[in-house]
């Protein structure tokens, strides 16, 4: 593959920051997408991977103005952020970078976007998006070098083609992995979406084929998971050697990984998947559960 990831001459002593930003604009996409642009004079130490860049977001609690985290981002963030009373501490959510401009030497600022599926207020990640304004206050822990541990589309050498799958959840880490590709880079893409109206416009030099797959559209009786499996397995896939890359929902993704695997025959070490979520479960529940795992 000819796109590279840059490597930092000198990796600091913690790869990540906090960072202090606020809301400069928003945007609906559709019915259930919701664009958030984050800006802030410290977003000049940003330096994000590009691909599927994840990084923490801390939002307030419910009548504070400014999320309340530890005082620095170093190796013990995490346990003194979890020893915090937690109507207090900082509401933590995983993201991913949409998109990150720098700005220009005539005083345009940085910006980051941020795209939120929305589910009402069923979570207060989709709380706090539904309701944001400029000059809202948010805490984001980002990198301050390209290549880290968040970033996980990481094609192996002699990769000549790309398979991509997930819903709206994984929308934004799609939109920006295929702005990632190189030009002509055969790829296959299944996106699933709630509504005709929530798909996108998804800009690329690659050469990618996207099937929308839309839930209010499916035939009744088959599972989110079986609908992605067929949808998949009906497809011609390009030749060569495929790199894959899957998110979502949880039960859906291994059930597409194991077709992969099994059906099609793709090497387990060249498909990355990832559940984003998972059906049946809150955000607070799936929160408590990765709290649970690291006492």
């Amino acid at each position: 593959m000819s796109a590279t990831v840059s490597e930092a001459p000198t990796a600091p002593a913690v790869p990540f920051e906090f960072f202090e930003l606020h809301v400069v604009r928003t945007r609906e996409l559709g019915p259930t997408m919701m664009r958030i642009t984050l800006g802030g004079a410290r977003l000049n130490a940003f330096a994000s991977g590009g691909r599927d860049q994840r990084f923490k977001l801390f939002l307030p609690q419910p009548g504070q103005d400014t999320p309340v985290v530890p005082a620095h981002a170093g190796a013990d963030w995490f346990p003194a952020w979890r020893a915090m009373d937690e109507n207090v501490r900082a509401i933590m959510r995983s993201y991913t970078v949409r998109a990150f401009r720098r700005g220009s030497e005539y005083g345009a600022q940085d910006e980051l976007d941020i795209d939120f599926a929305l589910h009402g207020d069923l979570g207060p990640a989709s709380r706090w998006a539904r309701r944001a304004r400029p000059g809202d206050r948010v805490t984001l822990l980002g990198p301050v070098v390209e290549d880290n541990g968040g970033v996980d589309f990481r094609p192996p050498e002699g990769t000549d083609c790309v398979l991509l799958a997930g819903d709206e959840t994984a929308l934004p880490a799609i939109g920006a992995i295929l702005e990632w590709l190189p030009t002509g880079m055969p790829v296959r893409v299944w996106a699933e979406v709630p509504h005709a109206e929530d798909i996108q416009d998804l800009p690329t030099l690659a050469d990618a084929h996207i099937t929308w797959l839309v839930r209010d559209e499916a035939a009744p009786g088959l599972s989110r998971a079986d609908r992605a499996v067929a949808a998949v397995r009906e497809a011609d896939l390009p030749s060569g050697t495929p790199y894959a890359w899957l998110a979502g929902e949880a039960g859906t993704v291994k059930a597409l990984r194991r077709h992969l695997v099994r059906d099609r025959g793709l090497d387990r070490r060249a498909v990355k998947f990832t559940g984003y979520w998972r059906l049946g479960a809150t955000e607070e529940q799936l929160v408590a559960e990765a709290l649970a795992t690291t006492r």
